[in-house]
């Protein structure tokens, strides 16, 4: 490190932290639900602002910190990419009545007593035949949310039973991205690593059903039969309804089992849906259009504003409108802001060496095995705090901890998975991490409202800490001299 350089002290470490924790309260308690269109934008950057005033008191000179921030913003491109083909996917799955067909045979088949417990099974077996909870969201999970809406139950706990299975799937898929980050950091094989998750994995998941099952079971909902047929009616009368309809969702979801990257895969899928709004919903896209196009340039027109505006379907059914309305790159456009703010904010606390400092300090407090493994937890979800991103709240962790496992005696599976219960399933929780701000744009709810029902994701990092407590599953590294003694 440049000589000229000061090693931060703790009270430069927290200030942007104690700021940042302050500020977004603010926003919250004067914004509320709408404080992610704007006011926590502008906390994360006040703090970051913040946080580069101490790295150049430090010692740090601006255009280096400038070039961490722009590196930090790279990080999230790939995300910022997923995040508009989902708007156009969204806008032309409306169009095309893909969404609406799954709507429909949901509100046929699906009970509010079982609901919530059917959306977490559902979204865990497509998850791990995809390994993508982002994927699982715009489409499976968009459909249940309106059938949701449709019955009448809680949008909140909907939307934790989707994400719950979205992420127990996500975590177990062997074609999850940070399910092979995670073993590639600690240094462990991916298969070894989804066996030993499994131990902590698979009871959080029973836990959520159990969950589910009881808030299904004491579920009054306001849907009554003639409600859903009213639905159902409405439906049909602005859209072709029938089981191929669902064909771009499977050419999406088996885009994704042949593992073609997210943003392709969902693009793709965008426009096949709005091949079929051409090839079937002919009728609803020359009542949008209007008059004075022809055939040709209604659906040209169509198509285009559905993949950039999405769409604004009147059924003369207010609940039904709100169903079948949205979509479009424009409705993605407040969770790209928050994710650059957020980057910049992690970017900043990471290149001046305050994020270090804090983790230092929690460090030094993990004595035993059960307690490293715990700290490792607790960093990974703090690293979500910070710097609002799953893949740095894996990697990073990962960096530091890795040699003081080996040191210890603790096999590399033990880190991957501690990365994988405080870091992957909780990103979701946090209302300004990229996979936070991207449920929100998808499912309409916000974090705040959801985290306490996304189950699976708060019982994975307990579980983890009460193994680690227990010293159960917490596997000891096996040297070559052991291993050639055993063989």
């Amino acid at each position: 490190m440049n000589s000229q350089i000061k090693q931060p002290s703790l009270l430069d470490a927290f200030a942007p932290v104690l700021l940042m924790v302050t500020l977004l309260g603010g926003a919250v308690y004067y914004f509320g639900d709408s404080s992610s269109s704007g006011a926590n934008q502008i906390a994360l950057l006040l703090s970051a602002g913040l946080a580069a005033i101490i790295g150049i008191k430090n010692g740090f000179k601006w255009n280096d910190i400038e070039a961490g921030i722009i590196k930090g913003i790279s990080l999230s491109m790939t995300a910022i990419l997923i995040l508009l083909a989902v708007g156009s996917l969204i806008g032309t799955w409306l169009l095309s009545g893909t969404v609406p067909t799954m709507i429909y045979f949901g509100l046929q088949i699906l009970s509010p007593s079982f609901f919530y417990a059917a959306s977490c099974i559902i979204c865990a077996i497509v998850a791990i035949s995809i390994g993508s909870s982002w994927t699982v969201a715009a489409t499976i999970g968009v459909a249940l949310m309106g059938v949701a809406g449709g019955l009448g139950v809680s949008l909140p706990i909907t939307a934790g039973a989707i994400i719950s299975g979205a992420y127990f799937g996500d975590k177990m898929s062997p074609l999850s991205d940070t399910t092979n980050l995670a073993p590639a950091v600690a240094g462990t094989d991916l298969f070894t690593h989804i066996r030993h998750m499994a131990w902590t994995s698979f009871p959080s998941f029973l836990f959520a059903l159990v969950v589910f099952a009881i808030l299904g079971m004491t579920e009054t909902s306001s849907a009554e039969a003639t409600r859903i047929s009213q639905l159902s009616d409405g439906l049909t009368s602005k859209f072709t309804i029938a089981w191929y309809m669902i064909i771009p969702l499977l050419i999406t979801l088996t885009l994704a089992l042949k593992k073609v990257p997210a943003f392709p895969a969902v693009f793709i899928g965008a426009l096949v849906g709005g091949l079929w709004a051409v090839m079937f919903q002919q009728e609803l896209i020359a009542e949008l259009a209007g008059e004075g196009l022809s055939t040709f340039g209604a659906n040209v027109t169509m198509i285009w504003t559905a993949m950039f505006d999405g769409v604004s379907i009147d059924t003369g059914d207010k609940d039904l409108n709100d169903l079948l309305s949205g979509g479009g790159m424009s409705s993605m456009l407040t969770t790209i802001w928050l994710i650059i703010t957020a980057m910049v904010f992690g970017a900043v606390m990471e290149n001046v060496g305050l994020l270090k400092r804090v983790v230092d300090l929690v460090v030094g407090y993990a004595q035993k095995a059960s307690s490293l493994i715990i700290t490792t937890i607790v960093t990974a979800f703090g690293s979500n705090l910070l710097t609002a991103d799953q893949y740095i709240s894996v990697v990073m962790p990962g960096r530091m901890f890795k040699d003081e496992y080996e040191k210890r005696g603790l096999a590399p599976e033990n880190l991957s998975r501690a990365l994988e219960d405080g870091g992957t399933v909780t990103s979701a929780l946090v209302p300004w991490n990229t996979c936070g701000a991207y449920m929100q744009s998808v499912l309409l709810v916000s974090p705040l409202e959801y985290a306490v029902f996304c189950v699976f994701n708060w019982a994975s990092p307990i579980f983890g800490i009460i193994f680690a407590i227990l010293g159960f599953k917490v596997k000891k590294l096996v040297t070559k001299e052991e291993t050639t003694a055993t063989a």
